[in-house]
């Protein structure tokens, strides 16, 4: 042990290298080289072991530390234009200015911005990493181990180089692993080579392979266990594994998430009219007032203007409040993203057992052929599952219910061999011999594979060939069952010969005698169906996708209250093409007897067709679908393979859990939405207003000091918004980014603000007598004043599209800071930092004027509001 790794350093090459060595060697030299047996190692050795080789974690890209996250902060484009802006005002305001007309106020007020942005982005994204971490921990993945001879469950993250692992259908391999031992082990490597179907593995090496992935006795890190079970025995853990390799060349490479897309694309817009208007400010500035440097400055102010500072901010906070939000709700969030696509989510699909029924299956009928109680169809069944050591399913638990009455005869049968389940023949066997070495083999699975697969039925004791008569009879009973909605397994066996080998296989399974089947029944939950309709209401088509039969999901979706608009099976789906299925899908809403390919198919053709899909799973055969959606949801006690697949985890199987989660994601997407709308029409409305105010007055508009200052106080006016009250009409349909939506918002809100600023600059031009350099202090407090009250009021305006404080109410932490800013606003030209902002006291009477304009603006929006809505059919 201590020889082989002594020199080992994690690279491709040395792990592809060790893992053929351990291919080709014995299994003895294997055992001799990790210093273990089939007893596992010791407790003690398993510590020393772990101190020695860390924790069995893939190499991901580390929570960066404090200090450097709080350094990123600080870097963006944003920061970067206030910071030239601070360090040109450095020189203008300071160093080439007589002592007695320093000033630092401009770069003041452009360092608090940049501390106020990019202090409150580093305490969203520090909390937010540490609340996300914290979620992560709640989930623990176990794998079974062998240790000093017990066999026992330890966390995922404890495996050592050496210990014993037992695996079994549903399993994801916990490390590289030299398989001991196996049973026909199919094993999915699709995480590794991309290659959907299924690989069986041996305890032999069978061909000596260029690739790793096809050594035929080596399991992966990070593959899944398909069907089958197996000893094997732990090569590489962590950072030793295939997998790390693969992990490493993929760090620098980060692939963008449709929420990522949504914010680059409206993050191009706001830059694209920044990049058109600003120059246009500068231009007409320097031309027409010949000053071309104070014009510079003044353009950069307006840039700034444009920008969306707080949006990295304002973004964090709604994901961040979101998570927290949903934790409380029982929902863990493994990557905060994703809460935006399940608001998003249109539709919903998922599998019928546990979701929609109660989880809770039991065994309510045992016939045979004719339709009579049969307790020998029990008592084959209950063997069946007793020796099986795959994945027992719901059935099986509710088989071995049946303990009491059949506790004797598992000491009266010894298992030698077993045909584990598998997705593709739907059905599994033992073979199990009594004490006079009598062997049997019992078969149960899905009644259209026994019949298949058996010749022969038992009536009365009695074996007769099974006719077309009686195969029709046995169709005919297993459909009345059905529309009773319970589920059946047909039972079957198969007496062999005693000298034969023990060398069985799938072709065995031929030539049985059917001997009857089990009714099981799995009610259906509690107030599902009013869920289901509240989740309809809001805008999220449910489709079931499960691989029962047609007849037993019918009635489950009739007792529940799911109107069924279709219904489609696997075998039809695979004889028609994908154009076809297309045409199927959006009328169809019961998806039966599907395999785990036939799922990921239905989920990325609805995907193609524009929507934004959610899978709810739990089992192995949902572990390509939940792969395939847009935001996987799967449960806290699902399968390790769904668990790692999705990006929410319930703690509760529930739908109302689901709805509240799609509930919260419109929350947070609708709140983060009003900022960009807001700030892009207000600071659009604003530089267009400065575009019209420079062509005809003899002074600049506004000092760039003003101008940063007035954005400085909308700024923090909207750090609240995260918390803002949500209308519930506004969280009825999903909704996704769209930056042509945020564009027309801007053409059709923004200009409505300037032409109250145009009224403005009339009445300081006019009235107030504000037309000459010599006044234009009192020309800019005017449209300070007016600019930045009707900037805040837009808050409130924009966020509803019902009337503002009659119909729908901010949040109280918006109402507090909005009249904060406000009361702010008007104090500061009576304050003594007014000579350095370049301010004046007002005469009352010009407040009367503001009243006035501002009455006129928020009723201006009130009706254009309506006309948006009338329009688009939108708001937010």
């Amino acid at each position: 042990m201590i020889t082989l790794y002594e020199n080992f350093d994690n690279s491709e090459n040395s792990i592809n290298g060790t893992l053929k060595l351990f291919s080709e060697a014995d299994i003895k030299t294997v055992f001799m080289t990790l210093e273990t047996s089939l007893g596992g190692i010791k407790n003690e050795e398993a510590i020393s072991r772990l101190e020695k080789f860390g924790l069995n974690e893939i190499s991901k890209e580390k929570v960066k530390p404090w200090y450097i996250q709080l350094l990123l902060a600080f870097l963006n484009p944003f920061n970067f234009i206030l910071g030239t802006l601070a360090f040109v005002s450095l020189f203008t305001d300071v160093i080439f200015v007589k002592e007695t007309e320093r000033s630092w106020i401009s770069i003041i007020l452009i360092i608090t911005m940049i501390l106020i942005s990019s202090l409150i982005k580093f305490i969203q994204e520090y909390r937010s990493s540490k609340t996300a971490e914290k979620l992560k921990n709640l989930i623990v993945t176990k794998v079974t181990v062998v240790r000093d001879n017990l066999p026992m469950e330890i966390d995922i993250k404890t495996l050592v180089p050496g210990d014993i692992v037992k695996l079994t259908a549903g399993d994801i391999v916990p490390g590289d692993i030299r398989i001991v031992s196996s049973k026909d082990l199919f094993i999915s490597q699709s995480v590794l080579t991309g290659e959907s179907n299924p690989v069986e593995k041996y305890s032999n090496l069978l061909v000596k392979a260029g690739a790793i992935s096809d050594l035929s006795n080596i399991v992966l890190m990070g593959t899944n266990v398909l069907s089958g079970a197996a000893t094997g025995i732990v090569l590489g853990t962590g950072k030793h594994t295939f997998l790390n390799t693969i992990s490493e060349s993929l760090k620098s490479t980060k692939v963008e998430t449709s929420f990522e897309k949504g914010i680059d694309d409206v993050s191009r817009l706001l830059i694209k009219f920044m990049i058109f208007m600003v120059p246009i400010v500068f231009l007409i500035n320097g031309y027409l007032k010949d000053a071309w440097f104070e014009s510079l400055l003044f353009s950069l102010s307006v840039a700034i203007g444009l920008t969306p500072e707080m949006l990295p901010m304002i973004v964090t906070g709604n994901l961040t409040k979101g998570a927290i939000e949903l934790s409380k709700k029982k929902t863990i969030v493994k990557k905060l993203d994703s809460i935006h696509n399940f608001g998003a989510m249109n539709i919903l699909c998922t599998d019928k057992t546990g979701t929609l029924t109660q989880d809770k299956v039991t065994v309510v009928k045992y016939l045979n052929f004719k339709g009579i109680d049969d307790d020998n169809v029990l008592y084959l069944a209950y063997l069946n599952s007793y020796f099986q050591t795959g994945l027992k399913n719901l059935m099986d638990r509710a088989i071995l219910e049946f303990e009491e009455e059949h506790y004797s005869i598992k000491n009266e049968y010894k298992k030698i061999d077993e045909l584990p389940f598998d997705f593709e023949r739907r059905r599994m066997s033992v073979i199990v011999e009594d004490s006079d070495e009598n062997r049997t083999m019992i078969t149960k699975g899905a009644i259209e594979e026994m019949l298949y697969i058996s010749n022969f039925v038992e009536i009365d004791g009695q074996v007769f060939e099974i006719k077309d008569e009686i195969e029709e009879k046995i169709k005919n009973l297993v459909s009345n069952l059905n529309e009773d909605g319970m589920r059946v397994i047909g039972i079957g066996k198969k007496t062999l010969p005693k000298d034969r080998d023990l060398n069985f296989s799938n072709k065995d399974e031929e030539s049985l005698t059917f001997v009857g089947m089990l009714g099981f029944l799995d009610p259906p939950k509690e107030g599902v169906g009013d869920t289901l309709k509240s989740l309809y209401q809001y805008g999220v088509d449910v489709k079931i996708l499960t691989g029962d039969n047609e007849l037993v999901t019918q009635k489950i979706c009739k007792d529940i209250g799911i109107e069924v608009t279709g219904a489609i099976d696997g075998s039809y789906m695979e004889a028609i093409d994908d154009l076809e299925l297309k045409k199927l899908l959006k009328d169809t809403t019961i998806f039966c007897k599907l395999s785990p390919l036939d799922k990921a198919r239905v989920v990325r053709l609805l995907k193609e067709m524009g929507n934004t899909v959610g899978y709810m799973g739990d089992g192995i055969n949902d572990a390509p679908a939940l792969r395939q959606c847009d935001v996987g949801i799967s449960v806290e006690n699902g399968m390790d393979i769904a668990k790692e697949s999705a990006q929410i985890i319930l703690l509760e199987k529930e739908l109302s859990v689901l709805l509240e989660g799609v509930i919260i994601g419109r929350k947070i997407f609708t709140n983060m939405i009003k900022y960009l709308k807001m700030t892009a029409s207000s600071n659009f409305g604003n530089v267009f207003s400065v575009v019209l105010a420079s062509a005809f007055l003899p002074f600049l508009p506004m000092l760039p000091i003003q101008i940063l200052f007035q954005n400085l106080l909308y700024d923090i006016s909207q750090i609240s918004i995260p918390w803002d009250n949500v209308d519930t009409e506004d969280i009825l349909k999903p909704k996704n980014w769209s930056a042509e939506s945020v564009g027309k918002f801007m053409v059709y809100i923004g200009p409505l603000s300037s032409i109250f600023d145009i009224i403005t600059f009339l009445i300081m031009f006019y009235i107030f007598k504000a037309n000459s350099p010599a006044t234009q202090a009192l020309f800019h407090t005017g449209w300070f004043i007016e600019s930045i009250l009707s900037q805040t009021l837009i808050i409130h305006l924009i966020r509803t599209r019902k009337i503002p404080f009659i119909e729908s109410n901010a949040n109280i932490k918006v109402i507090l800071l909005t009249s904060a800013i406000m009361i702010f606003a008007l104090f500061v030209p009576y304050s003594k930092i007014n000579g350095t902002l370049g301010f004046v006291p007002m005469p009352i009477s010009y407040f009367i004027w503001v009243v006035l304009i501002l009455t006129g603006y928020f009723f201006t929006i009130i009706f254009a509001k309506k006309y948006f809505i009338k329009k688009f059919n939108s708001w937010l």
